[in-house]
Order: structure tokens, then sequence, then C-alpha cells
């Protein structure tokens, strides 16, 4: 293992464990999002004749 047990009880590790707990989360709920594009709305122009 690249870290010991002691490096996790310092504030850093601590955070560094927070960090990676986070974007964990974020990988895992970003992955469920599914972006849908609205349906195109239709758009009506009146004409207007210029003489």
């Amino acid at each position: 293992m690249m870290y010991d047990r002691r490096f996790f009880q310092t504030k850093l590790g601590q955070a560094a464990l927070a960090s990676t707990a986070a974007m964990a989360i974020f990988a895992a709920l970003s992955s469920q999002i599914v972006l849908q594009t609205p349906p195109p709305v239709a758009m009506q122009f009146a004409q207007v004749e210029l003489a």
C-alpha cells in the first residue's frame, strides 16, 4: 500500500479520504443522470407582405 495507517490519522490524510470519497460519490451520481434535450419548439411567424 502506498500510505500507511498513520498518514490517514493526520488532517491531510483525512482530507485525502474525504476528497476521494466525494469524487467517487460524484462519479456514481453523475453516471445516473441522463441529459435529455427538449423537443424542438415549432416557431410560428406571421407573414407580412411589404408593398
